[in-house]
Order: C-alpha cells, then sequence, then structure tokens
C-alpha cells in the first residue's frame, strides 16, 4: 500500500530530513496541540487561538503554516493515512504464507493505528459530510485499500484457496467498509459496538468467512 499524499502544501514527511528547522517544529507542534484538544472536545469547539497558543506561537503565526483549521485536520489525517500504509507493509504481499494470520495481521495492525489516533479517526469521520477535502481524500484512500484487498482477494481464487463468489471488488468495498464501521462505533461508543479488546478476531472471522466460506484456506 502506498502512502498517500494531500495537496495542503503540508505533505508529511518533513521529519525525514537529518534535522528539523523551527519551522517543522512550530508545524508539528501545532499538529501536537490539535490532536490533544481533539481527545478533549469535538473540532467545531477548538479555536484557531487555542491552536496558536498551545504551539507557542501567534495567531498571524499560524497561518503562515495553515491556511485553516480545517487544514490542520486534513494534515492529521493524511498522517495517520501514512502511519497506517507504513503499519500495514507488504502483509498482503505474504497472504499466501498463511492467509489467516496474515489477515489477522493487517487488520491488527490498520486497528492499532487507528486506535492510537481515534480522535483524528472520529473527527474526521463526523466532519466528512461538510468537508470535501477530507471526504475526497478518505474515499480516495479507501478506493487504494479496496483495490489492494481485491488483488488479494483474487489472488487467493487463483491459487485455489479461496472459492469464486461474488466479485471480488464488491466483497473488497463490503469488508473495507464494515471495518470503517466497526471501528468507529468502538471508538466512539457509537450504539451497538464490538469490544475494543475482541474487535481485530471479530472482523478478522468475517473476512475469513467471507472470503474463504467454508473452507480453511491453504499456505501456499
Amino acid at each position: 500500500m502506498t502512502p498517500a499524499r494531500t495537496a495542503t502544501g503540508n505533505a508529511t514527511g518533513r521529519g525525514r530530513r537529518a534535522a528539523r528547522s523551527v519551522g517543522d517544529e512550530r508545524e508539528l507542534a501545532i499538529l501536537a496541540t490539535a490532536e490533544r484538544l481533539l481527545r478533549q472536545r469535538a473540532f467545531a469547539d477548538i479555536s484557531i487561538d487555542e491552536l496558536a497558543r498551545g504551539a507557542g506561537i501567534s495567531r498571524p503565526t499560524f497561518y503562515f503554516y495553515f491556511p485553516s483549521k480545517d487544514a490542520v485536520l486534513l494534515t492529521l489525517l493524511d498522517r495517520v493515512i501514512e502511519e497506517a500504509d507504513a503499519a500495514a507493509g507488504d502483509v498482503l504481499d505474504r497472504l499466501a504464507e498463511d492467509p489467516r494470520a496474515r489477515w489477522r495481521e493487517l487488520i491488527g495492525r490498520f486497528h492499532e493505528t487507528f486506535g492510537a489516533h481515534r480522535a483524528v479517526v472520529l473527527a474526521c469521520a463526523q466532519v466528512r459530510g461538510t468537508n470535501a477535502e477530507v471526504r475526497h481524500l478518505w474515499a480516495a484512500v479507501l478506493e487504494r485499500w479496496v483495490q489492494a484487498v481485491e488483488t488479494a482477494i483474487e489472488a487467493e481464487r487463483r491459487r485455489g484457496a479461496a472459492p469464486d463468489g461474488v466479485p471480488a471488488r464488491d466483497l473488497a468495498i463490503a469488508l473495507n467498509s464494515m471495518n470503517e464501521r466497526v471501528w468507529y462505533a468502538t471508538f466512539a461508543g457509537d450504539g451497538p459496538a464490538v469490544a475494543e479488546r475482541d474487535a481485530v478476531d471479530v472482523l478478522r472471522d468475517v473476512w475469513l468467512s467471507a472470503i474463504y466460506r467454508d473452507t480453511d484456506p491453504p499456505p501456499a
């Protein structure tokens, strides 16, 4: 899975340089302040003055780094996505080694990343209906994840580990969408929710049942 990039001008990955500039440190301070405040209250209730004050800068200086409060949230989401992609690594490339273990590993790595940044994930889910940039970024990333899972399902079918059935793309869409909803309900405590300690195993079992049905996926 390839890390996503945004068009905000605050692309992630600046920390790859050997030394950070003052500007980098201030930008990271704004982002850290935003994530901390999101753990305490809704995104709509956070002001630019609070973000600037938490980062130790003035309001005018804030605008040197971000054009708006929404841009801060978008950058936070971009960073979480990049972290999730890095965590996923080459798990799907190694799927045939042990399908049951690899699917669980993949779901577990995403669960761990999103859980570590649940305040950002929940805030983005809540503003997605009104924030076109967040909506478009998430849609693009979800499409990429769907394509990766679709390719993996097709590969499992080709090697005879998974039976033919509904189109692999439709199955990948349904499974990714299920994960998204289950994680949101679990992290937000929104309606019926799977206990967080059980979420990975529950999702893994549903994925295995949907992809392999009554068969026991053999290793390559």
